[in-house]
């Protein structure tokens, strides 16, 4: 199940930074475990439940977080404000419908919550107790964010 939920994290990612925020990223190592230092001061996660339960989150430094937001906005921002809470959540948001996507094509219901976003430092997400975590960081111009995604099979 890993390879293609690596498969389609990175492929919603990609699409959206093209068709959405128009910046060019780079998919780097996956990375399975807790255990990756994530720098974020700014996370936006959104739960889902079906066969396969858990969450999706977004993980970005302020520099990333406000570079990806300017480019889907057309604006500058330097600290983190609503538009750019939104910005990463609908990220978030995104990402998620593409996984649901993709685990609907392999007959797996998927049904996603709302995405709740959080801002400060040292963050981390919790997920089923039980389940496993799957880590992908992109680059962008700017820096470094992280996909993570938690979940356990039902």
């Amino acid at each position: 199940m890993e390879p293609d939920l690596e498969k389609y994290i990175i492929e919603s990612t990609t699409e959206i930074f093209e068709t959405m925020v128009f910046m060019e990223l780079q998919p780097g190592k996956r990375h399975m475990g807790s255990d990756i230092d994530m720098d974020a001061d700014i996370a936006s996660c959104i739960g889902f439940g079906g066969d396969i339960r858990g969450l999706i989150g977004v993980h970005c430094p302020l520099d990333v977080a406000t570079g990806i937001t300017g480019a889907m906005l057309g604006m500058e921002f330097d600290e983190i404000t609503d538009d750019v809470k939104d910005a990463i959540g609908e990220i978030a948001n995104m990402i998620a419908g593409g996984v649901k996507t993709g685990l609907t094509g392999n007959n797996k219901d998927i049904q996603l919550a709302v995405p709740s976003t959080v801002c400060g430092k040292s963050l981390r997400i919790g997920g089923p107790a039980r389940g496993s975590s799957l880590v992908i960081p992109f680059t962008v111009d700017g820096g470094t964010f992280y996909v993570e995604m938690r979940y356990m099979l039902s």
